[in-house]
């Protein structure tokens, strides 16, 4: 996918929002804050484990719901990519069990899992889909203004990218906006935030072209740590030569396992730390 770095505020079309990436909080994407923003601490992990995934799959967002793992995808115009569709794997046999299938019509972007409904977002058609989660029929459509990248929930709300430095809180039941949260490390704003995961507090997002895994504080926006998965980008193109950035984290909070996997990845990974 090439997502544009100046990419517009993914907001629904009812709300005005000032300014087009983090900069609206500082001087040209830097941080007045800088002195108190503390480095993010490197985090250790190890991969534990790893499973099939289809190679098809340009994947777009991983998520849990009733320890049950879900993949969403999008559908770039190369051929070699499967469409836009939402499904559930069977980590033991890498099986897919697709729940919705929207083919080439969206671009499909990241989902999550709140209050019995399923969340998802497209691309650039400024459109999203509410699902039931258990029968995945329909529920209803709402649009926002400019790109829709990751999604992920704090149990309240919605929590929504859109390439910036900036995540955007949404109320699930009216999709109305709530807050905006930026974020920024010791050297400025973080841009290119990308696929989203809430876990324990603490919201664990994709930067989008790089193997890192940022972990930011909802409470301030600081990135507080950082783990680097660089070496598995790596590794998984010398399996499958097409396969592109990282981009999907899911964290099951019944076995308390987290699985990454990318575009096209041959493999997702289950890692601790």
């Amino acid at each position: 996918m090439n997502k544009c770095r100046s990419a517009s505020l993914a907001l629904l079309a009812t709300i005005a929002i000032y300014g087009c990436n983090g900069s609206d909080n500082g001087d040209n994407g830097t941080s007045d804050n800088l002195d108190v923003v503390p480095p993010a601490v490197s985090l250790s992990y190890q991969v534990v484990n790893q499973f099939k995934h289809d190679t098809s799959a340009f994947t777009e967002g991983l998520s849990f719901y009733n320890g049950q793992l879900y993949e969403s995808t999008g559908a770039p115009d190369s051929p070699e990519t499967s469409g836009t569709w939402i499904a559930a794997i069977d980590l033991s046999t890498g099986k897919y069990d697709k729940k919705i299938n929207l083919g080439r019509a969206f671009f499909g972007e990241g989902i999550t899992f709140l209050k019995g409904k399923v969340f998802q977002l497209t691309y650039r058609a400024g459109k999203g889909f509410v699902y039931d989660a258990g029968t995945f029929k329909k529920l209803r459509e709402f649009t926002y203004k400019g790109e829709g990248w990751g999604l992920t929930n704090d149990g309240t709300s919605l929590i929504m990218s859109n390439g910036t430095s900036n995540l955007y809180y949404l109320n699930p039941d009216s999709l109305t906006f709530i807050k905006m949260l930026a974020v920024q490390d010791n050297n400025g704003y973080v841009e290119n935030i990308n696929e989203l995961e809430f876990i324990n507090g603490f919201i664990y997002a994709n930067k989008w072209l790089t193997g890192d895994i940022l972990k930011i504080d909802p409470a301030t926006g600081y990135v507080v740590g950082k783990m680097d998965l660089s070496r598995y980008s790596g590794e998984v193109k010398s399996k499958n030569s097409e396969a592109q950035e990282m981009n999907g984290i899911a964290y099951d909070s019944m076995s308390r396992k987290t699985y990454i996997t990318g575009k096209k990845w041959p493999v997702i990974y289950e890692i601790k730390w």
